[in-house]
């Protein structure tokens, strides 16, 4: 029997919890969503101003013990739904939406519980699942061909050696096969050049490909993301918190080149529709960082970047361009076995 509870014994630390409520400011009120619930750090802090009303989601189940408590507290300021979070457009009614937060990537929740076998520290089975999945690691592992493990982890964990890693994957899954984490952290360690940064370890970008590729995070990412830009009012804001270059390098595409500031008519518009096709008032193209006494306290959040974009007035056009740029992307977490 799953224990829910396990990994609510591990403490969460929301990043840029300050710049973020600073950017949503919540002290006149409105409608706030979390898409990224996790340990509930956004959604807590927002609930403290009294004219907020906050919408959660999250896929993950472990944490339905955090939301209960919150809605208990909150009856008619908070409401949650385990959904992914491209599902947002269908979690309000009427509503008019004031902001929107998306927090990427592994939670401290979910990686500091090692029965799911997210961290290369962990000896349990090599799961990665986030909740609402249709595969796992193990299964990715042990019936891929070399040729799509080599890309999986090549593309979204970016890693140099994925080859080898690839090749050796296939060699030690035909003698046996590959449950456990322990068992895939071997491999790399062996596939691995012996040059790497010690301040890294070498399992890293394969993790994160697996995990990538398992909970189809780029695929959520860019549908959350549209969905999102549907549903808030002109003047809202849509805020993302990315942890790689590949989601950061999709966010900064989307506020860029939908944004009324672009330089010239886009190539990505049809110039006819110049004047209407943008979703984002001027883009600064601004970032910003976690502080360092803060990843002091919370190393994983060094990598995060926050980018956030408001409504213009214009109607809701679907942004195919944003879709077409990262296809390759799209493609590659759809394609099976």
């Amino acid at each position: 029997m799953i224990n829910l509870n396990t990994s609510l014994d591990f403490s969460h630390f929301p990043v840029m919890l300050e710049e973020v409520i600073k950017i949503c400011s919540p002290t006149k009120g409105g409608v706030f969503i979390d898409c990224t619930f996790g340990g509930g750090g956004y959604s807590k802090k927002l609930l403290r101003f009294s004219k907020t009303q906050v919408i959660a989601l999250d896929r993950d189940k472990y944490i339905l013990k955090i939301a209960k408590e919150l809605e208990k507290k909150y009856p008619n300021r908070f409401s949650f739904f385990q959904k992914r979070f491209s599902e947002v457009d269908t979690v309000i009614k009427d509503q008019s939406v004031d902001v929107i937060i998306f927090d990427l990537g592994l939670s401290s929740i979910q990686l500091n519980n090692l029965t799911r076998g997210f961290s290369f520290k962990s000896k349990a089975k090599l799961d990665m699942s986030m909740g609402l999945n249709n595969l796992s690691a193990e299964e990715v592992v042990n019936n891929y061909s070399e040729q799509k493990l080599k890309l999986i982890i090549k593309v979204l964990g970016e890693e140099k050696d994925a080859s080898n890693i690839a090749r050796n994957i296939i060699k030690t899954r035909s003698l046996k096969k590959i449950t456990n984490v322990n068992q895939l952290v071997e491999i790399i360690e062996k596939s691995k050049k012996r040059n790497f940064k010690k301040s890294i370890n070498p399992s890293t970008k394969t993790f994160q490909a697996l995990r990538i590729f398992v909970n189809k995070e780029i695929t959520e990412l860019i549908k959350g993301i549209i969905n999102a830009t549907k549903i808030l009012k002109p003047g809202g804001k849509i805020m993302v918190l990315s942890f790689h270059s590949i989601e950061d390098k999709i966010v900064k595409f989307f506020f860029s080149n939908f944004a009324s500031s672009r330089s010239k008519p886009s190539r990505y518009f049809p110039e006819t529709e110049e004047n209407n096709s943008s979703l984002f008032n001027k883009y600064k193209n601004q970032i910003f960082r976690p502080s360092t006494s803060e990843i002091n306290k919370n190393p994983p959040s060094r990598s995060a970047k926050l980018r956030y974009a408001i409504r213009n007035d214009n109607k809701f056009i679907y942004p195919d361009e944003l879709v077409k740029k990262f296809k390759y992307y799209l493609d590659l977490e759809s394609s099976y076995a």
